[in-house]
């Protein structure tokens, strides 16, 4: 999953390590807990050797571009080979069980624009029936096991049954908007944290009827 966003960010421009970190942030958002930022430069390496990025000119560091405490020595800024744009194309083009758990999906979903609707349509709808499979494996454990769970842990079994029910109902959302040809809303105020129109569909863990 590393390779596929660090491929599709430097579609976009070429990157040095440090940007490349900001922008797997900006660009993963919630799941970027789950990519471990120690692994960032072996992938490069690894991608490098394989002939799907390059090194270009170093450039020199500015105060303001490097972390505190941090050598402002030149920085090797990675570009993306036709054969990387080869390789991306592959792995975005993947609709299989990978596709679907927690990191998969989020990083396939964040390239979605460069996707075609068949194979947005597989992802989604594979991803709703994980997450089905997960909410029923709860439903059924809290149906056995509720009278042995303490307080803390039956709350904790609810709120992630509630968490796959309004995830489902917005995949519902998401596969009914990409059957008819609609993409998801994008605020209007021009900012990610800007108030949705309402009928965009929620992201994971939000409802509708949480909205301010």
């Amino acid at each position: 999953m590393l390779e596929l966003a660090i491929l599709g960010l430097l579609q976009e421009a070429p990157m040095h390590g440090y940007e490349l970190r900001k922008e797997l942030t900006a660009k993963l958002g919630a799941i970027r807990a789950a990519i471990s930022y120690g692994s960032l430069y072996p992938t490069l390496r690894r991608l490098q050797a394989a002939g799907w990025i390059t090194e270009a000119a170093d450039t020199p560091a500015t105060a303001e571009e490097v972390p505190a405490l941090t050598s402002r020595r030149g920085r090797v800024v990675y570009t993306i080979t036709a054969e990387g744009k080869e390789r991306f194309a592959q792995l975005i083009a993947q609709t299989g069980p990978e596709t679907y758990g927690d990191t998969g999906f989020g990083v396939h979903f964040a390239f979605f624009s460069r996707t075609d609707q068949a194979t947005r349509l597989r992802i989604l709808e594979g991803r709703r029936r994980t997450i089905e499979e997960r909410r029923e494996g709860l439903r059924d454990m809290l149906g056995r096991a509720a009278e042995r769970l303490d307080a803390y842990t039956l709350e904790l079994q609810r709120h992630g049954l509630e968490a796959c029910e309004r995830e489902v109902r917005w995949l519902e959302e998401l596969i009914a908007n990409e059957r008819s040809g609609r993409a998801p809303t994008v605020p209007n105020d021009g900012t990610a944290g800007g108030r949705r129109e309402d009928n965009s569909p929620p992201p994971p863990g939000e409802s509708r009827k949480e909205r301010p």
